[in-house]
This record gives structure tokens, C-alpha cells and sequence, in this order.
């Protein structure tokens, strides 16, 4: 069992924050938080009824998002989906996972342990973003990894 301080390394506790912009950011608020387990930490209406701004925390991580029609940012979604990938460390990847999927995300990538020594899974939310989700394992060196990268041909 890993706890926070190991499963989440450091150099990914201050990451940029993502941005997206969805249709129904309400909705999508929503489903982070049963699927996510996402903490809503504020959201700004506009007169329309959309959301401008809101943030969310997932697992100590903070997303931006609002309504994707506007001045701004344009509709994301008319191009099939987004470009953008969010990726997360949490302490339990697979129970997140397991969780999310219950809650309507779709399976991409089960999880599994991977040669860069993380335990990852990705998922599709309903709105089209593609989240990767992980969970340290080990410390690897530079030239470890380049040994395993070599080693996988």
C-alpha cells in the first residue's frame, strides 16, 4: 500500500492546472465528483445560466472548466472531443478506476503496471476528455529507464 507521499512524487504536487472547456460544465462537475471524487471548490454563473469559471479539486489536483460556447475559448467539442489529456496521481489507481467507471467513464486503458514506473489507467469522461490516472511504484533512474525503453524494443 502506498500512502500520498510516495504514491503522488513530488515533482507532480505543483503541475499546471489544466483548463477545459465542456458543454454542460455543470454536468460535468457533476460527474467528477461521483466518478473522480472531485471537491467543488467554487463556480461563477453567467446571466445565461452557464458556468464561466469553476474549479474543482481531484485527489489534491485543481481543474479549471466552464461552459465550452463562448468569446473566449470557442466549442471544443465540434472537433470530436478535445486535445487536451489530464493526467492525475492518486494513492489507488485501480479503486479510482473502478469508481469511475461505475460512474460512466469509459475504459480505455485498464490499469497496469507500467516500465516508468507508475501503475496507470486512462478513461474517457462523457464529455470526451481522455484523464490518466497514476500511482507511483518506484524511483527509476535516468539510466534505468533508458535500459527498460531499450529493453522494449
Amino acid at each position: 500500500m502506498t500512502t500520498t507521499e510516495t504514491a503522488i512524487p513530488e515533482t507532480y504536487r505543483n503541475a499546471v492546472v489544466a483548463h477545459i472547456m465542456v458543454d454542460g460544465a455543470a454536468n460535468a462537475i457533476d460527474f467528477y465528483t461521483r466518478a473522480f471524487g472531485a471537491e467543488e471548490l467554487f463556480r461563477l454563473g453567467g446571466p445565461d445560466g452557464r458556468i464561466v469559471h469553476a474549479e474543482v479539486r481531484i485527489h489534491g489536483s485543481v481543474l479549471m472548466l466552464g461552459d465550452a460556447e463562448g468569446p473566449l475559448f470557442g466549442a471544443p467539442t465540434a472537433l470530436g472531443g478535445t486535445t487536451v489529456g489530464l493526467h492525475v496521481f492518486v494513492d489507488d489507481v485501480d479503486a479510482l478506476v473502478r469508481r469511475a467507471t461505475a460512474a460512466g467513464a469509459e475504459l480505455l486503458q485498464p490499469p497496469a503496471d507500467q516500465f516508468h514506473g507508475h501503475r496507470t489507467a486512462m478513461v474517457r469522461d462523457p464529455h470526451g476528455h481522455v484523464w490518466v490516472f497514476l500511482t507511483h511504484l518506484e524511483d527509476i533512474t535516468p539510466d534505468e529507464l533508458d535500459r527498460r525503453v531499450r529493453d522494449l524494443g
